[in-house]
């Protein structure tokens, strides 16, 4: 056996209650929210703005997400197949979300919300939300790796990982059978999630980049699908159509995302900077 290669046997449950099983993967929503709140409360602090705005804005992203997701999975991947059978598409419980998917959704929850409960712009309201989005993607990619899903191709290099391919079988009792080792690839998009986050912390609170509306965002999303565009290259492909693709749906679905994302940098760069009644760091410097 190669130096660090691991044998992964973890149980995608933490534990069952009535028959259902609690999850990893659901536990990493459950505190990335959680702790994306927080980060969003603290943001609301610094600009001095309205309290009331921020349960609804839990809600319309967390909505917007899940159903996003799920959307996304069913229509992207296979539209053949839940379009004929419309009530799986229901059935979120049993898996299948795409990441994508999640962003269109949250781009919708947020133009209801920002035309029903903040009237502020779009973008003002996703520089903060991405700020800590990177931080729950990080986190959603560890519950991929608990739940031995969205793994890569087989790999010399020394830390392949040999997943459990026959999960369901094995979580009743058979026999474990393992992948060669292969790409941790959600351990590889959760370190890039959280250098993404860290440089959204960043702009955010020390550099004040949230006065140049759509400069974090655009930042965010050039970053988040650069990665996911390039690592995309090192994963097996989800559905059997993409092996006649050049670039597998996640990667053609991630190149309209990252000229989005330049375009509101530029467009960033270009505006005046947003005035807002907290003073500036340049300011204070000069009182």
């Amino acid at each position: 056996m190669r130096l660090l290669e691991i044998t992964w046997t973890a149980d995608p449950a933490i534990f069952t209650i009535f028959s259902k099983e609690i999850r990893w993967y659901a536990l990493a929503f459950v505190i990335g929210f959680a702790v994306g709140y927080k980060i969003v409360q603290r943001m609301w602090k610094n600009e001095k703005l309205n309290p009331a705005w921020l349960d609804p804005l839990l809600f319309y992203t967390g909505f917007g997400t899940a159903i996003g997701a799920r959307l996304g999975h069913c229509l992207f991947y296979d539209p053949a197949y839940y379009l004929s059978h419309p009530v799986e598409i229901l059935k979120i419980w049993e898996g299948g979300l795409a990441s994508h998917g999640g962003v269109l959704g949250i781009i919708v929850a947020i133009y209801f919300f920002s035309r029903h409960v903040s009237h502020r712009s779009m973008l003002w309201t996703f520089d903060k939300l991405v700020v800590p989005t990177g931080l729950v993607a990080a986190l959603i990619r560890l519950g991929n790796l608990a739940n031995h899903e969205i793994y890569g191709h087989p790999t010399n290099l020394p830390w392949g990982f040999r997943f459990i391919e026959n999960l369901y079988y094995w979580k009743r009792g058979a026999a474990p059978v393992f992948s060669e080792p292969s790409h941790p690839t959600q351990i590889y998009e959760a370190l890039c999630y959280l250098l993404i986050f860290a440089l959204c912390m960043w702009l955010y609170f020390k550099k004040e980049s949230w006065r140049k509306e759509g400069f974090i965002f655009g930042v965010f999303m050039i970053c988040v699908f650069t990665a996911r565009f390039f690592i995309e290259f090192l994963k097996k492909d989800q559905e059997a159509f993409e092996a006649s693709m050049a670039l597998n749906m996640g990667q053609c679905l991630s190149i309209p995302f990252i000229l989005a994302g330049v375009f509101f940098v530029w467009r960033a760069v270009k505006k005046k900077p947003v005035h807002s009644s907290k003073p500036s760091r340049n300011e204070k410097n000069r009182k």
